[in-house]
């Protein structure tokens, strides 16, 4: 379907408020759970399942190559978004539960690759389906309702998993919390996304164009914003549990994670009305660079809260920031411009967790230099601007 087409049947008010929840749920469960429960839950299964930390390090690495997988798919064979919501959502529910079923390490890496790839086919589809439905109606400013639901999903994963570790749950009951979860909502919107799907006109024929060089130069900054994000994104949990010894406090860090990645995306839309998309990007970034770097200062449980907020505050904002970038530039080719954005992003948090290994697991050099990519794609966001202007 085309990026900017809208079938009649949703070009009311109201299809603009279906559009919104049925994108922050479908977000919610897709980058909450599918991409970032396993942060929260690893301590979990270091206690129950003797995970060792390399082994937890192959689960993260195949989530982040499944979710480059997807998004090069995407790229490459763009499907229909709803599509791609409806099977991308079932996947993520099916490989959660999978995680509850087995304890053999190699199936979980293949559950996590699922996991990953579904993550990309729904953000991709999400960004393609309900973004031109809001922008049809004017209600564009609700985008930043649609990604609080990363937020949202990375709010309640913590918070479940806090439950677990607390009560005691053990692993394996909490994956089948999380993925009971994923499967009643992927029940509840399959229905309405199929109503949607029926109304759409038959997908677009046209070839595809080269993207622009500007097209490329933004989405090699948001490859950069990848790279810089997910060291703060994997370790700060870690880092937390070094320096809190009870797990109801350290336990907090990633709620408060996703808490702030919850309400950003709404503020900013509502505090910065007059911010085009890459100024939010580029200006979003500058925070985040401080969110990186004040961990490594110094280590204890304000600074981390401070740093939460700064990368949770920050992270679904640049990200909301860069879809809308990639369909102002992308015009027709918004959704595979999306795709390939997500696609850097991909490669961007693959290479992060390599750096530190590079520096074998110290992170004061690989925090520096993150922040340092990230002001060097600030900069080159606002270069590129005024070479376009």
């Amino acid at each position: 379907m085309s990026s900017t087409t809208v079938p009649a049947a949703f070009s009311t008010p109201r299809a603009a408020v279906i559009a919104v929840w049925a994108g922050l749920a479908g977000l919610a469960v897709a980058m909450g759970i599918g991409r970032f429960a396993f942060t929260p839950l690893l301590p979990l299964m270091q206690q129950d399942a003797g995970l060792t930390l390399v082994q937890g390090g192959w689960l993260a690495t195949a989530n982040y190559v499944g979710y480059l997988a997807g998004a090069v798919i995407c790229i490459s064979a763009p499907p229909r978004p709803v599509r791609a919501i409806q099977w991308g959502l079932l996947s993520i529910a099916a490989s959660t539960l999978g995680m509850a079923l087995t304890h053999d390490f190699w199936l979980w890496v293949t559950l996590r690759f699922v996991a990953g790839a579904a993550s990309a086919f729904v953000l991709v589809g999400v960004s393609a389906w309900a973004m031109p439905i809001l922008a049809h109606v004017e209600r564009t400013a609700w985008s930043g309702r649609v990604f609080s639901g990363v937020g949202v999903g990375i709010c309640f994963a913590g918070l479940i998993s806090l439950i677990a570790g607390v009560a005691a749950w053990g692993s394996q009951a909490t994956w089948v919390v999380l993925g009971g979860v994923a499967a009643v909502v992927t029940f509840a919107l399959w229905q309405r996304l199929a109503a949607t799907s029926a109304h759409a006109p038959a997908a677009a024929t046209a070839r595809h164009t080269p993207l622009s060089r500007h097209a490329w130069i933004a989405a090699l900054c948001y490859g950069a914003f990848g790279y810089g994000y997910i060291i703060p994104a994997t370790f700060l949990p870690a880092l937390a549990r070094e320096v809190i010894a009870s797990p109801a406090v350290f336990g907090w860090i990633w709620p408060v994670f996703g808490a702030a990645a919850a309400i950003s995306t709404a503020l900013a839309v509502r505090f910065f009305p007059s911010h085009s998309p890459r100024q939010l990007w580029a200006h979003g970034q500058w925070v985040l660079a401080v969110g990186v770097i004040a961990p490594v200062l110094v280590v204890n449980v304000y600074v981390l809260m401070f740093s939460a907020l700064c990368v949770g505050g920050t992270f679904m904002v640049i990200t909301m920031a860069g879809i809308q970038e990639a369909r102002l530039l992308g015009g027709a080719q918004g959704p595979r411009l999306i795709a390939a954005f997500t696609a850097a992003f991909a490669l961007g948090q693959i290479i992060g967790p390599l750096v530190v290994n590079l520096f074998h697991g110290g992170l004061t050099w690989p925090s520096l230099l993150a922040a340092c990519v990230l002001a060097a794609s600030s900069a080159m966001l606002r270069l590129s601007a005024d070479d376009t202007g």
